[in-house]
């Protein structure tokens, strides 16, 4: 696939308040609504996955998302996942690969070359990493109507001003408010 097509999305779904998660991961949260008439019909869920190439996260995301999905299936289907981790995991799924190094090499010499619309879902360690080294290019958080009051927070404190571009906004009738920013380079 040629590199010039080559996108990476940071994608969170966050709390009013501005944390990904509660302290002990619980995700009922996560089904939170509030109706809102004047929102828009959610996109063709199915559809719109087949669009994403590969998804990357970080080891904890993973071990949450293999533990999730004894009651409700693997969230990422059979899209290639690519999970960051410094620990020996291991999974018997074709389709998920373990890497431990550097974060520039993963794009340049696996990432670019095999895809062409990589996620980042998690966590916010890895997503802290991709915003200090400007390795994504888009930011997508889908906001729901809750406030947690406490949790892990969207970029974890990246230490540095990052300017970003709006680039959509979707308001949908379940009251989730979904931001896309393009970061400014």
């Amino acid at each position: 696939m040629p590199q010039d097509n080559f996108h990476i999305t940071i994608h969170m779904v966050a709390s009013v308040d501005g944390f990904i998660a509660k302290k002990d991961n619980s995700i009922g949260w996560f089904e939170t609504s509030s109706p809102y008439e004047k929102g828009e019909v959610g996109q063709d869920v199915v559809a719109f996955l087949q669009t994403i190439d590969c998804y990357i996260m970080g080891a904890n995301t993973y071990q949450l998302a293999v533990e999730l999905s004894k009651n409700y299936g693997w969230a990422y289907g059979d899209t290639p996942t690519i999970v960051l981790t410094h620990r020996q995991l291991v999974d018997d799924r074709p389709n998920i690969q373990f890497y431990n190094g550097n974060l520039n090499q993963l794009i340049s010499e696996k990432l670019k070359p095999n895809f062409k619309n990589v996620w980042v879902v998690g966590g916010a360690s890895l997503c802290k990493q991709m915003m200090q080294q400007q390795l994504a290019d888009t930011i997508r958080i889908s906001i729901l109507p809750i406030i947690l009051g406490d949790g892990l927070q969207y970029f974890n404190q990246i230490g540095q001003e990052q300017k970003l571009r709006l680039i959509n906004t979707i308001a949908y009738k379940n009251g989730m408010v979904e931001l896309s920013y393009e970061l400014i380079k």
